[in-house]
């Protein structure tokens, strides 16, 4: 981290957070999400081989027995980092800070000053703006649930969304999405996506497009969900109601007009070098910057590192965020790097493009997997690979294949030409391009 990169350097560090150490990623984002994932493709698995030399009786998901084991990773995090904090010689300090000047913050009774400071809050769900939005579940609070409800609507279709539906669907749940727009998870290919929602509404999912998310009303131990598709009022009776319309930037609430610290929607105004725009003792960096990164781990995980040697050995080193896989980790996963068809014309560049339907492929034939395909975008002029998308067994995998090409330039020829564990999904890379 930069704490303890700077700390290493010999600087006087201090470190402040408003919940338990570890982060959104360790703590209530990716690893614990991952865990329940977990469950889910072993059903998943299990149901998909049926007939095939499986018998798939009673497999199951107990959600008590879920939640302990996904405790065994997140509840240590914590511990662990205050005592790594202190064997290292940082400060620590639990609570909220905001700015009282433009190199000191405040945080409960305690006032520090420092030569910098690094913003790096992350981002919590944004404001819906609908009366009832306080009875919304977080993926927070999604991630700590004691018992699974029997009926439950998300809203939105983004990631989390759809990773969390494929996991409660699974675990024998009545599930919808209901998103306000004509195409979910707009940041991946949309042929992809419209098997993926083959696939999501193939295992119960109810989901509808156009729909906006009017109000959401308590009744007893019970929720209503208004809403309106096309005109229609639509009206839902459910046992939970989850918050998946998107996140923003946590820093509203710093104060920073007193640092003189410009923001905007995506995030703190910076630099070419993560340093803000308007105050150049501060940086900025993760979901909590406007860098043009994607917000994901990886990403502020790098951006993180650029800070750090840019404190330390002044400004240099920029983010680089080309190549940046991602992934949505239902089952199938949907992954994908670089660009998209539209964006690839937009930028007036002559490509082709790959395409195909791969369920009939035996690395899909051989565990039943009904929904995959590929889509790769090769410049016609380079050879290098532009972007590809994939949904499928591995896709989570094989993208880091992909992202490597792009990052490094690597033609499909040579691409070709590589030798492959077989059989494997990795070598289905040289029928892709």
């Amino acid at each position: 981290s930069v704490a303890s990169r700077c700390r290493a350097a010999g600087w006087q560090v201090a470190i402040i957070d408003s919940r338990p150490f570890g982060g959104t990623c360790a703590l209530r984002g990716c690893d614990p999400k991952k865990v329940l994932v977990g469950a889910a493709e072993i059903v998943d698995w299990n149901r998909r081989m049926k007939g095939k030399g499986i018998t798939s009786k009673g497999i199951k998901i107990d959600w008590k027995a879920l939640m302990r084991f996904k405790q065994t990773f997140t509840a240590p995090v914590p511990k662990r980092r205050e005592e790594s904090f202190k064997k290292a010689g940082i400060s620590a300090f639990h609570g909220r800070a905001r700015f009282i000047d433009r190199t000191a913050v405040e945080v409960g009774k305690d006032t520090l000053s420092a030569r910098h400071v690094l913003i790096a809050t992350g981002a919590h769900p944004a404001k819906l703006a609908i009366p009832g939005e306080e009875h919304l579940t977080t993926s927070d609070q999604f991630l700590e649930l004691k018992k699974l409800p029997k009926r439950i609507i998300f809203v939105g279709g983004g990631y989390i969304s759809f990773e969390f539906a494929h996991v409660a669907a699974r675990a024998g749940v009545q599930v919808r999405i209901l998103h306000r727009g004509p195409r979910p998870l707009v940041g991946f290919d949309p042929d992809l996506v419209d098997q993926l929602l083959q696939a999501t509404k193939a295992i119960g999912v109810g989901i509808r497009l156009n729909a906006a998310v009017e109000a959401v009303e308590k009744k007893g131990k019970h929720l209503t969900v208004h809403a309106s598709q096309d005109g229609k009022k639509l009206t839902f009776q459910v046992d939970l109601v989850v918050h998946g319309a998107g996140r923003v930037p946590e820093i509203e609430d710093l104060d920073l007009e007193k640092a003189g610290v410009e923001y905007c929607q995506k995030g703190v105004a910076v630099n070419e070098y993560l340093q803000s725009v308007s105050n150049p003792a501060v940086y900025a960096a993760g979901d909590a910057a406007a860098s043009g990164g994607l917000p994901l781990t990886p990403v502020a995980s790098m951006e993180g590192r650029v800070v750090a040697a840019n404190l330390l050995e002044g400004n240099h080193q920029k983010p680089d965020h080309k190549g940046v896989p991602t992934v949505v980790f239902t089952v199938p996963p949907l992954a994908a790097v670089g660009l998209q068809e539209e964006r690839a014309r937009a930028k007036g560049l002559k490509f082709t493009t790959h395409h195909q339907d791969t369920s009939g492929w035996y690395s899909s034939r051989r565990v039943g997997m009904k929904y995959s395909g590929f889509k790769v975008l090769v410049d016609q002029e380079s050879d290098h690979i532009l972007g590809a998308h994939l949904l499928g067994l591995h896709a989570e995998e094989v993208i880091n294949l992909f992202a490597m090409a792009i990052r490094l330039g690597i033609r499909t020829e040579e691409l070709k030409k590589m030798r492959y564990a077989y059989p494997s999904s990795s070598d289905n890379i040289s029928y892709m391009v």
